[in-house]
């Protein structure tokens, strides 16, 4: 059977109407005529007249149906508000009172939400008719901040947060003070800071170990160099740990500080950076001492310059100079001798946990005492004299 062949767009391209059987090719929607598809356009735009139409008819009804409004404060459900109160909250929705449920810019609200110091996140949810529902997530503190002698707290983030002193009390909270954390510095350079004593925190208590107890105060003004303020008998020794290996210089320390508190009865400060050796540096004014390998050596006279580092014995790798690198270096673990036992055993048995209270803090912020700053001093022209002790790989 010959094809019927027609052109239905005008272009002067002929196409079959129908397939070798007879039936038609056209879809069953379209029109064979042109009065036909003129009758389908004007249906689509009814149509789609209709559908806006309608659609602009329920949004004026939900914005004048009284259902749907927020009549208060009470239309406003929050939860996980520890440290945040509603009153603090409410203003971020102050304008919505009295606006409908459906014209409330939830995306809005929620940055607003989460510009107040203690929220950390917030989801902010419609529910249906008339209601707000919130749900927080507060941040914790870690630390504690001073600032001359102002007693904060501060997030694992360096979000610095404001509490009543008399509200601090209520949590009983115990953490190291931190300085060097300011509101003046920006939040990536106190992330930066806040970073350091976090991994500190976590090398310290790693595996179940409680040593972060034992720190007092820690000076995060430069982050390559956490100097940390140790409680020991009678005194404070300021603690070089630099920005990593923080477990060994700790045991490196704890190890020795007896032995070396009974050699340098005027430590100051100890400098556990470097690879082979640790310097001390004594108050300023009082005497110093060279030792090697940690065996005690003879007084000197008193001296405004610090003394040279010891030689370690032979075969053993020459002392690395007293100013401290900016890069990472091993910590070389000491083998202490049986006196170094001893003394280490007696330390231990008179250790108890030295984490700061608030009232601790406020006490230490109120005290003059020699600080990190002071001990820190990169001048080494202005600096009290020191003794190199020696430390074999």
């Amino acid at each position: 059977m010959p094809l019927e062949f027609d052109d239905p767009d005008g272009d002067g391209r002929l196409r079959p109407t129908t397939d070798r059987f007879g039936a038609s090719k056209r879809p069953w929607w379209r029109p064979a005529g042109t009065v036909g598809r003129v009758l389908l356009s004007a249906g689509a735009l009814v149509v789609l007249g209709a559908f806006t139409t309608s659609i602009l008819m329920i949004r004026h009804t939900l914005e004048r149906d009284s259902r749907f409004r927020i009549a208060g404060s009470e239309d406003i459900q929050a939860t996980g508000l520890t440290e945040v109160s509603r009153a603090e909250m409410m203003p971020v929705f102050g304008e919505d009172m009295g606006r409908n449920i459906f014209f409330v810019p939830v995306d809005v609200r929620r940055k607003q939400l989460e510009q107040i110091p203690w929220i950390e996140r917030a989801t902010v949810m419609r529910v249906l008719p008339d209601q707000i529902r919130v749900a927080v997530v507060e941040r914790q503190p870690v630390a504690f901040t001073r600032h001359r002698e102002e007693i904060g707290l501060v997030d694992a983030n360096g979000v610095l947060l404001n509490m009543a002193p008399e509200t601090m009390a209520k949590h009983h909270y115990s953490f190291p003070v931190l300085t060097g954390i300011d509101s003046g510095d920006s939040a990536d350079s106190r992330k930066e800071r806040m970073d350091v004593y976090m991994r500190m925190m976590a090398e310290l208590d790693a595996d179940g170990k409680h040593n972060s107890e034992q720190i007092s105060e820690i000076d995060l003004t430069d982050p390559e160099d956490a100097r940390v303020l140790m409680p020991e008998q009678g005194a404070d020794i300021l603690a070089h740990f630099g920005e990593d290996h923080f477990l060994e210089r700790y045991e490196r320390y704890q190890a020795h500080i007896a032995e070396w508190r009974q050699q340098y009865p005027h430590l100051a400060a100890v400098d556990l950076r470097y690879d082979n050796q640790v310097v001390l540096e004594m108050a300023s004014g009082k005497q110093t001492a060279e030792t090697s390998n940690g065996d005690a050596g003879t007084a000197g006279t008193p001296t405004n310059s610090p003394a040279a580092a010891s030689t370690p014995p032979a075969g053993k790798p020459a002392a690395k100079s007293s100013t401290p690198k900016n890069s990472a270096s091993k910590t070389s673990k000491p083998a202490p001798n049986k006196k170094h036992a001893a003394l280490s055993k007696r330390a231990a048995a008179e250790k108890t946990p030295k984490r700061t209270t608030l009232e601790d803090a406020q006490r230490r912020a109120s005290t003059t005492r020699p600080t990190a700053t002071t001990h820190g001093s990169n001048d080494r022209s202005q600096r009290a004299p020191v003794a190199a002790v020696a430390q074999g790989g």
